[in-house]
């Protein structure tokens, strides 16, 4: 893999795709609506048939008892309800849309030929997209988990504290355990190990970010750009580059045809995690500003630029009290330099190259329906 440097060199030259030309404002929610009436699947209920269990349902009535605490399996709880902004089901969509994009195998194997397609996909993908969500909720579940080390009771109950960390642990294990047990049930021993592999690179991915969140005691180290993006690929990529591999490998494409959707995968994941990183820099409004990541793309191409030195000095600049960052002077002194234009750029890179991957499926539905999620989410 080239260096971030040299691709962001590659981009200023290259044929810039359409994907970032149209001026028409993004609309997500239109882009999933027509996406799920291509795949012919409400992807909202993905994951319904587990959620709706007598064992979760339990657990539900559980986590009830966190009302009025600050636990953060509550608003977890409520996003994958309530927050239809958050993309949730985007894993599962993807992987639909690209198994309706590549449609049957040329010479499919006696056990696809036993498998009715709905809508142009086969069972055993759908069954992967529901694996595919499962999985990410289940490590959304487990990151609410706080750490009780330095807790005290000006935040709240130890004893309330304690009990959601159980819940999150627990629901988060029982989604894991049914993601694994249907995984199980695909029969296919390289989709195993594909996705299998993808749950070792979440957790090695949610470790790099938890080292990472140390410079927010300890700031001098420096995090370069290769690395962000390597970590983010852990943590936020590999399962979407994996799923769309293991859906080509379930129908038996050939392996240029899982390269290409694992490509695809791969490049629209660091694109929209570039996207959520560039939101508080290339929004509007004015006013105080929140407190954004010291890890997010941005600032990381921003300590690069401006170097270690200049770096801590605008962090003690921004110092209100030792503990507490006046993000609104900080922001500004991210703005004054190019980290959120290189930030931007590299946004557009990706996107551009999910897009480039996609044109090699046939021209369909589904394939418009990919190139527009590759506009949504990272368009800027």
């Amino acid at each position: 893999m080239l260096p971030v440097c040299s691709r962001l060199a590659r981009v200023g030259t290259a044929r810039t795709l359409s994907l970032f030309s149209s001026t028409a404002p993004s609309n997500w929610s239109k882009v999933v609506s027509e996406a799920e009436r291509i795949v012919g699947y409400p992807t909202s209920f993905m994951s319904l048939r587990c959620l709706l269990s007598d064992e979760l349902s339990n657990v539900a009535m559980h986590v009830r008892r966190l009302v009025g605490t600050d636990h953060p399996l509550l608003d977890t709880a409520r996003g994958l309800v309530y927050d239809s902004r958050s993309h949730l089901q985007m894993r599962g969509l993807v992987v639909l849309l690209l198994s309706k994009a590549a449609g049957p195998s040329s010479q499919p194997a006696p056990d696809l030929q036993a498998q009715d397609m709905v809508s142009g996909i086969y069972p055993s993908q759908r069954n992967l997209a529901e694996i595919a969500e499962l999985i990410h909720t289940a490590f959304l579940v487990h990151r609410g988990v706080v750490n009780l080390k330095d807790w005290t009771t000006a935040r709240g109950q130890l004893k309330d504290m304690q009990f959601g960390n159980k819940m999150a642990v627990l629901s988060g294990d029982f989604l894991l355990a049914n993601a694994c047990t249907g995984l199980a049930q695909l029969n296919n021993t390289k989709v195993v190990e594909l996705i299998s592999s993808a749950i070792g690179d979440l957790v090695q991915g949610v470790y790099y970010e938890n080292s990472s969140n140390l410079q927010d005691h300890n700031p001098g180290d420096i995090l370069d750009m290769d690395a962000w993006e390597e970590q983010t690929f852990l943590s936020h990529g590999a399962l979407l580059a994996k799923s769309c591999q293991a859906a080509m490998e379930l129908a038996k494409h050939q392996p240029e045809s899982q390269r290409l959707a694992y490509k695809y995968g791969k490049h629209l994941s660091l694109g929209h995690q570039l996207h959520t990183d560039l939101q508080p820099f290339v929004g509007s409004g004015g006013g105080e500003r929140s407190a954004f990541s010291l890890n997010s793309g941005p600032v990381v191409f921003h300590r690069h630029i401006v170097g270690r030195d200049k770096w801590q000095q605008q962090l003690e600049e921004a110092k209100k009290f030792p503990d507490h960052l006046d993000y609104s002077k900080l922001w500004a002194a991210i703005k004054s330099e190019r980290g959120v234009s290189s930030a931007v750029d590299l946004c557009r890179y990706h996107g551009n190259k999910a897009l480039e991957a996609i044109q090699a499926f046939p021209p369909s539905e589904a394939r418009s329906a990919l190139e527009n999620i590759a506009g949504a989410v990272t368009k800027l």
